[in-house]
């Protein structure tokens, strides 16, 4: 007996119908990274190792999927890695390539690579596939989409008004009611200096991350697992706990800090950056949350998060600056910022939500009646002219029974129907039929363009 087909968990099959709603999603956020000057990219599903390691945190590192070696992945290996279960040298070995993490990495080997080609600030947008060896749950997928825009070359925080800009112009166009959270690497940095750790920021950012998923006791206890002092930790909680209008928080951090170069150098961006998007106008939410960390080493300034106000699954998007990504390789003093839409989580919250435009639920226009093979040749002529129209336009097949066609069109949510019989072919006319209302009419092939062409 065959086995029954199936795929790795954490992965998707995709539908025509929900390709509909996907390319919307993709449509969208291509046409405003465009709006904006963006150019697009593609870089491999795979890059080396030696490339991804190192760049997401202890915990990214983990959730890396590499790829075995081909060919005898194991000669020339010592064995006794084997043996001994020396699993992190044998993996080195016998794997040299891995799946990209997200798109930042590999854009920021991207411009090392092709630096001499690439005109500074480079703006760039990409709208690929990425994986993660994570645990699938609701919201959270091993293979998912991103859509990033970033600019490297450029150190102006007006880049980072723009990319609040863009998520609030993507998310006002989706329909999707949006609260942007805001954070900086250097108040983070501030914080842990402040309170007497400056060699735990890393520590410090992984706990506190985790904050809204598992509490402020359980962070704490981590923090404390993670080597802090009790007295760190207790440092830590008016800091945590800072309440009030954006505003408001950020002059209770700038009180804090102001002894402290490195915070008060990241409360002064946050003001910079939260001044510009309130001046210029947002339809989304702001929010300052000193919480904010995002998990990945590579943020040095702004750090940002959005989040569905609707529906309760986790960031949409994500982003910030980062001046050192491109320096590991080889290509120091270039700083970046950018955003990442994670597509499969906005398609979650549309599809609960049910904000998809009715025109996602097909691609045809029209479909054409088939009695014949006389009646299809003539309705192939007619197909043509509404394709040079930009109208889409199919034929059945076959010619099948009335009831059967019908059942086709409307099982594909296909809003008009042509007939074209003995009589519309000496006519020179088509009889369209409306799926929606059942109303009829004849058209010559310039008017049925007019009438299904609004």
């Amino acid at each position: 007996m065959a086995q029954k087909p199936s795929i790795p968990k954490g992965t998707r099959d995709f539908s025509p119908a929900e390709m509909g709603r996907r390319n919307y999603i993709f449509d969208t956020i291509r046409q405003v990274f465009k709006l904006h000057g963006y150019r697009p990219i593609e870089t491999p599903a795979m890059e080396n190792l030696s490339t991804l390691m190192g760049k997401y945190g202890e915990e990214g590192d983990k959730l890396l999927f590499r790829i075995l070696n081909s060919g005898e992945y194991l000669r020339g290996v010592d064995h006794s890695l084997v043996e001994n279960e020396d699993y992190p040298r044998l993996t080195s070995k016998i794997c040299e390539k891995g799946l990209r993490y997200d798109l930042t990495v590999p854009f920021a080997r991207f411009v090392v690579q092709h630096r001499n080609e690439l005109q500074f600030p480079f703006k760039r947008y990409q709208i690929q596939p990425v994986w993660r060896a994570d645990r699938p749950q609701k919201g959270r997928y091993r293979e998912f989409y991103q859509c990033d825009a970033d600019v490297v070359g450029s150190d102006s925080l007006l880049n980072e008004i723009e990319l609040l800009q863009m998520i609030d112009e993507v998310f006002r166009r989706l329909g999707i009611n949006i609260t942007i959270k805001l954070n900086n690497r250097k108040v983070l940095a501030g914080i842990a200096e402040l309170i007497g750790e400056p060699d735990k920021l890393i520590d410090i950012t992984v706990a506190i991350d985790k904050i809204d998923k598992i509490g402020i006791d359980n962070v704490n206890s981590d923090l404390r697992e993670r080597g802090l002092s009790d007295e760190a930790v207790n440092r830590l909680q008016p800091i945590l706990q800072i309440s009030g209008t954006v505003k408001e928080r950020l002059e209770t951090l700038r009180k804090l800090l102001e002894e402290n170069p490195t915070g008060t150098k990241g409360v002064e961006e946050l003001t910079t950056v939260i001044n510009g998007v309130e001046a210029i106008g947002l339809d989304a939410e702001l929010d300052l949350d000193v919480s904010l960390a995002r998990g990945l080493n590579y943020y040095t300034g702004t750090i940002i998060e959005v989040k569905a106000r609707d529906v309760a699954i986790g960031s949409i998007t994500g982003g910030g600056r980062y001046d050192n990504l491109t320096g590991i390789f080889g290509m120091p003093g270039i700083s970046g910022v950018g955003i990442s839409f994670g597509a499969d989580r906005i398609y979650d919250v549309l599809n609960t939500l049910n904000l998809y435009p009715d025109e996602t639920q097909t691609g045809t226009r029209i479909m054409f009646v088939n009695f014949g093979h006389s009646e299809s040749i003539a309705s192939l002529k007619m197909i043509k002219a509404l394709r040079s129209a930009g109208i889409s336009a199919e034929i059945y097949p076959e010619p099948a029974k009335m009831k059967k066609q019908m059942g086709y069109a409307d099982a594909l949510h296909i809003p008009f129907v042509a007939i074209i019989g003995e009589n519309e072919m000496k006519n020179g006319t088509v009889t369209l039929k409306d799926m929606t209302t059942g109303e009829q009419q004849q058209l010559t092939v310039d008017s049925l363009i007019e009438a299904i062409g609004k």
